[in-house]
């Protein structure tokens, strides 16, 4: 980390070099190196994911605190806002076109996959075939000859409705929360936002009880045929960036309680807010699409 001896904000800070990234990939060679021997049945893999994460996370909290460091002390003007700003809204971009590929993937199965498989051209081969969206018994969309158990299809009522009006609320007492920090009421920022990070944490509790129920009550399962793995797999991904966003937040929180950002300078508030706000838009296109339809 370079220094600033004149005390002035620098055009462009640019620190020195740092060992972060090399430690970072080292500790990601160990979660990818056993992850592959784990699921080969390779006991000592878990261990190797284990000590990966942990090396990996204490790298990122040394890496983020010394940027943390930089930005409070003065060394980051209006070129890193702006570099941080455009990096950002890459990101998010970058996300919007993973989940477009998993909505595209649900569209492409439901309008073309399941009609074709129950086309004259497969008449011959599977007689008994439906191609009806969900696969809710047996012989409806991948099992003909009944190797997908029976389930229930999950509806909007009332779980996934009220997670919708949890991640909603959430939206508005975020955006209070900016406007509080914009007009300097920094007490009122804190509460606003420790609501927007209680109410994130209420929604991956309710998706929990929501997964056993599924599990207990529906006998929906990942197995359970295109609808099961389309459904976790699109709701579980946006579970886990409802979890990254909640510890954005939550960090956020804590760095608003010592003082840190004000009311011309908190593009790291700001950031965070872009990305919930993501998760909240990519949650009402899975709750109409996946959930109603």
């Amino acid at each position: 980390m370079s220094s600033n001896a004149s005390g002035a904000t620098p055009y462009y800070y640019v620190p020195h070099e740092s060992r972060h990234p090399a430690f970072a990939a080292f500790g990601l060679f160990w979660v990818i190196l056993g992850a592959g021997q784990w699921i080969n049945g390779a006991e000592w893999g878990k261990w190797s994911v284990l000590f990966g994460l942990l090396w990996l996370f204490w790298v990122l909290y040394q890496w983020f605190g010394d940027t943390i460091r930089e930005s409070e002390g003065g060394q980051y003007g209006r070129k890193i806002d702006i570099s941080y700003r455009w990096s950002m809204s890459w990101f998010i971009f970058s996300e919007v076109m993973f989940f477009g590929a998993f909505f595209t993937a649900l569209w492409w199965m439901r309008s073309h996959s399941v009609p074709a498989l129950g086309g004259l051209d497969n008449a011959l081969l599977w007689p008994d075939f439906k191609a009806v969206w969900p696969s809710a018994a047996p012989g409806v969309t991948a099992s003909p000859a009944g190797i997908i158990e029976p389930f229930t299809a999950m509806t909007p009522f009332w779980l996934p409705t009220i997670n919708t009006a949890l991640l909603l609320t959430s939206g508005v007492t975020l955006t209070i929360a900016h406007h509080a920090l914009r007009e300097g009421k920094r007490s009122q920022t804190i509460t606003f936002m420790w609501l927007t990070v209680l109410l994130g944490i209420v929604f991956l509790f309710v998706q929990g009880y929501e997964y056993m129920h599924a599990y207990r009550d529906l006998n929906l399962k990942l197995t359970s045929g295109a609808y099961g793995s389309t459904f976790f797999m699109l709701t579980g991904f946006h579970g886990f960036h409802v979890l990254i966003g909640m510890l954005m937040l939550l960090f956020i929180t804590l760095r608003l309680q010592k003082g840190h950002f004000t009311a011309d300078r908190h593009f790291g508030f700001e950031g965070a807010a872009w990305y919930w706000h993501f998760v909240d838009v990519v949650w009402l296109g899975l709750y109409v699409l996946v959930y109603w339809m």
